[in-house]
């Protein structure tokens, strides 16, 4: 049988470029990733058409700036989060549990789904145009308030604060997906995730102390330039993000006469958010190996690092925002060595996790540790410094909820 065929091109003929039919969502996906994985400064047009295989030309026909893609992936992602908690109609007869137990697989099944850019949401928000910012917040505090309702009706009785702390919370412990690389097949992670929401959920939180106790007062001497450097850098860091400040802003919120100043101690501004991250990073690892000494067991001994975890980000609770935050931005030669010290205190947490619930694998545990740090973070970005609406005993609890599952093993006296 004579088959049809194509004719061969004639030599030096140009081979012929198709556009894609999708074009404009490849671009968008693309671009989201490079944005998740870099930062949203440090990609630039000309990056997201390199990945693409196509000219700043070609890319700029379908979108006009970077920042088009970028809110636009913000957008997105205010409009799925909201759609994640919305039942459909049927669930009108559903038993409350039933109704939140759809709300949170709904949230667990986009996060899995946009997991290379959900990480966006968090740090680099603050990025945003104030109209498309208050978009964004928008989207979350309506998906915030429909998870609450759900919440409330399965435990009538709780507070709207309560409420409140217990909906960030599960949106926090699904979200940390964004911050990790931890491989698990989707059903695993899906059920794991799951079952730490509901226990944050199920959680009773203790009576908090009544008044919160006072932040911690440090005092830097003005002799000891390099720290006084390091705290106002830490502060703009946090207040602006790291790209929007300048080392002359940093000379100045020291008192320091000039720009020049700065130099005498650090090679520039690089140079101070990597000693900020050093400096976090010390503290998360030089205290495990001692409260494993001291401690009679892993219950014990991840209690304790749950409690020193947690006065930490009070008392420092910048320079805790800032590692989780600004990680992007540190110089490459700096990054893995940073990165070998996080896996470090994340393995050696997880580690502990599987002794005290052996049913978990270590990559289990690991994902669970990620949800537990990062809990602190996400409730000082909503709340900010207020402990009277999320007491530090709170917040202990709940990362105890997210780790050792919904069983809430008691490691302290009540």
């Amino acid at each position: 049988m004579n088959r049809a065929r194509t004719p061969a091109p004639e030599p030096g003929a140009r081979a012929v470029r198709r556009r894609p039919k999708n074009r404009r969502a490849q671009i968008a996906a693309v671009s989201a990733a490079e944005f998740a994985a870099q930062g949203y400064h440090r990609v630039s047009m000309d990056d997201i058409a390199a990945r693409l295989g196509i000219t700043s030309t070609a890319l700029y026909r379908h979108y006009p700036s970077k920042y088009a893609l970028f809110a636009g992936e913000l957008l997105r992602l205010g409009e799925v989060t909201v759609a994640a908690v919305s039942l459909p109609e049927v669930a009108a007869g559903w038993p409350a549990r039933r109704r939140l137990g759809y709300g949170i697989d709904g949230i667990i099944a986009e996060t899995i789904v946009n997991r290379t850019t959900v990480g966006l949401a968090r740090w680099e928000h603050r990025y945003l145009d104030d109209p498309d910012k208050r978009t964004v917040d928008q989207h979350f505090s309506t998906a915030l308030a429909d998870l609450s309702a759900l919440i409330d009706a399965v435990r009538p009785g709780l507070s709207a604060r309560e409420l409140r702390v217990r909906a960030i919370g599960v949106f926090s412990t699904v979200s940390c997906l964004g911050d990790h690389r931890v491989v698990l097949a989707s059903k695993t992670l899906a059920v794991l995730l799951n079952t730490a929401c509901w226990a944050i959920i199920a959680a009773d939180l203790p009576e908090p102390a009544q008044p919160p106790p006072a932040p911690r007062a440090v005092e830097t001497p003005l002799s000891l330039k390099h720290e006084l450097l390091l705290q106002c850098a830490v502060r703009l860091f946090y207040e602006r993000g790291y790209p929007n400040v300048s080392v002359e802003d940093i000379a100045i919120a020291a008192g320091l006469p000039s720009t020049s100043a700065v130099y005498r101690y650090y090679r520039g501004k690089s140079d101070l958010l990597e000693a900020a991250f050093r400096r976090a990073a010390d503290r998360m690892s030089a205290v495990i190996a001692p409260t494993l000494a001291e401690s009679s067991g892993p219950a014990e001994a991840l209690a304790k690092l749950i409690d020193m975890y947690v006065a930490g980000a009070f008392d420092e609770r910048e320079l805790i925002f800032v590692y989780f935050a600004e990680f992007g931005h540190v110089p490459d030669d700096e990054r893995a060595t940073l990165r070998v010290v996080q896996r470090m205190v994340v393995t050696e947490w997880a580690a502990l996790l599987t002794r005290v619930r052996p049913g978990l694998t270590p990559a289990e545990a690991a994902v669970l540790v990620h949800a537990a740090l990062g809990l602190v973070v996400d409730y000082a970005r909503v709340f900010g410094d207020d402990e009277r609406i999320y007491p530090r005993q709170w917040v202990i609890r709940l990362m105890e909820a997210a780790l050792f599952g919904p069983a809430q093993v008691r490691t302290r006296p009540e």
